[in-house]
């Protein structure tokens, strides 16, 4: 719990550099000290315009996915044959996601005619879901317009489909009489959030509320900094705050949980890598990624920390003619910069809180309408009188947490200390990136890169991944690119 200095006439004469108590005048108060500027907390005025979810306990499992995916990717290579049925490879977490009687479009892979002979370059591959092998749990499928050995089969081959190859998820194809088919079992997984208590106090001796008659301001103007420092204290935690979970002897009331809630930070998905200066192209992109995935926001608000918020407006714009950039107030009333693009419109504003947590070349693009408020003790103030002490106790008490919904939000990095596996690389080169690390790293291409691949054309995201190769003598490292859908 956050705690104010106590309020009494001795104190405040120390604030105002020691003049005596009933001598207070009003040039020594400097009233910007106390005045509390809601443009210094943008995340929480964010969160608190987000929408109310009122909950009965502290411990909230948040489902950051509502809406069901389009498709995934296969998890390994498939091997065709011969056979007319083939298991295909995906994740334990994608397995569920065709379902029997479905069908599923696979991209890339060439289908055949009505024939089964001839090659269709550009018709993609169909299949159809026969059910689940009980060993692997993956869906067992059959194609639709696959391979056949004579143009009299009845049924077609499954081809060769790729590793890391995008399916996408069509609708159901039932027989004749067919009335009954298996619902979608589709479960996503929660994610536990901790809603955190914060208080503040004040106390106010009852000596200095018997003189406020003859001290030129009131106790509301220095409450009125009390809350400006509770705000930015509470907006820094809603940034960067850490989950956790434990318990502490409180004398006369036992054990107690305390709980601390995990900042937004540390809640994006989607993540940017960018610590140089940007170019249009690399907001257009930025813009492509945000507005174009499965799940589309309405608006695009960039909170950004003074470096970033420099470099983008240090921008050379003279090649592009066609974009417009203004200042308008939005929809939270605050003067921002719009960057229109295609895609859709970037609303920029500096975040205070993103500097003075060492982030100040990061930020976060957020949509507006994806935010949730948990609430399990809405604000309320109280007012008690101080045992043993001529004084009374004003605070404010709440109990909440903000919390990310949908996958549209991108963290931009511009500090290069993110570890995240999630993160992506603009590219703007016709060779190919050097992947140094064990882990795979996916690059956004903003041209063509004949170095990755001569199908690796611009605006598709690449994932490259350095491993040893050969044996013996002929042992060496190297890169192996895959093309990802889906980001």
């Amino acid at each position: 719990m956050e705690t104010n200095p106590t309020t009494t006439v001795s104190n405040v004469a120390e604030m105002t550099g020691g003049i005596a108590p009933g001598n207070f005048v009003e040039t020594d108060i400097d009233e910007a000290l106390f005045r509390f500027n809601s443009d210094d907390t943008p995340l929480m005025n964010l969160m608190l315009r987000a929408k109310r979810v009122k909950v009965d306990s502290p411990e909230v499992d948040h489902f950051m996915i509502d809406e069901p995916a389009s498709g995934f990717q296969t998890s390994e290579a498939l091997t065709g044959s011969n056979g007319y049925t083939a298991i295909l490879p995906l994740d334990a977490k994608d397995q569920n996601l065709p379902r029997p009687y479905g069908t599923l479009l696979v991209e890339g892979v060439d289908g055949y005619d009505v024939s089964g002979e001839t090659r269709t370059p550009g018709k993609w591959l169909m299949l159809f879901v026969t059910g689940h092998d009980p060993a692997s749990g993956n869906p067992i499928v059959r194609a639709i317009n696959g391979k056949k050995s004579s143009s009299g089969d009845e049924f077609c081959a499954v081809p060769d489909i790729p590793k890391g190859t995008r399916i996408s998820i069509l609708a159901n194809s039932l027989y004749e009489t067919q009335k009954e088919v298996d619902p979608d079992l589709i479960v996503p997984s929660p994610t536990r959030v901790y809603l955190q208590k914060r208080g503040m106090n004040q106390v106010v001796s009852d000596y200095f509320e018997s003189q406020r008659k003859r001290i030129p301001f009131s106790k509301a103007i220095i409450a009125e900094q009390a809350i400006a420092n509770f705000k930015v204290r509470g907006n820094r935690t809603l940034w960067a705050g850490r989950p956790g979970k434990m318990k502490v002897n409180v004398p006369r009331m036992g054990m107690q949980y305390i709980y601390t809630t995990e900042g937004l930070r540390w809640q994006f998905k989607r993540e940017v890598r960018q610590s140089g200066a940007w170019t249009v192209e690399q907001i257009i992109g930025l813009a492509k990624m945000f507005f174009t995935g499965e799940d589309v926001p309405k608006t695009a608000l960039l909170l950004a920390g003074k470096n970033l918020l420099e470099k983008i407006q240090c921008i050379d714009y003279t090649k592009h003619p066609e974009i417009q950039i203004t200042t308008k107030v939005n929809g939270m009333g605050w003067t921002v910069t719009n960057f229109h693009t295609v895609f859709g419109d970037i609303e920029i504003k500096r975040e205070p809180t993103l500097d003075r947590l060492g982030w100040s070349n990061s930020g976060a693009l957020i949509g507006e309408d994806r935010l949730v408020h948990y609430v399990y003790s809405a604000e309320h103030s109280f007012s008690d009188r101080v045992d043993g002490e001529e004084a009374t106790r004003n605070g404010i008490l709440i109990w909440d947490a903000v919390a990310l919904k949908g996958s549209c939000h991108i963290w931009i990095d511009g500090e290069g200390t993110s570890s995240s596996t999630g993160v992506v690389r603009m590219w703007d080169s016709p060779t190919a990136p050097t992947v140094k690390g064990e882990d795979a790293e996916t690059y956004y291409l903003l041209s063509d890169c004949p170095g990755i691949s001569e199908e690796a054309k611009a605006g598709q995201h690449w994932q490259g991944q350095s491993k040893m190769v050969g044996s013996g003598d002929n042992r060496h490292r190297e890169t192996v690119w895959l093309k990802v859908q889906g980001l």
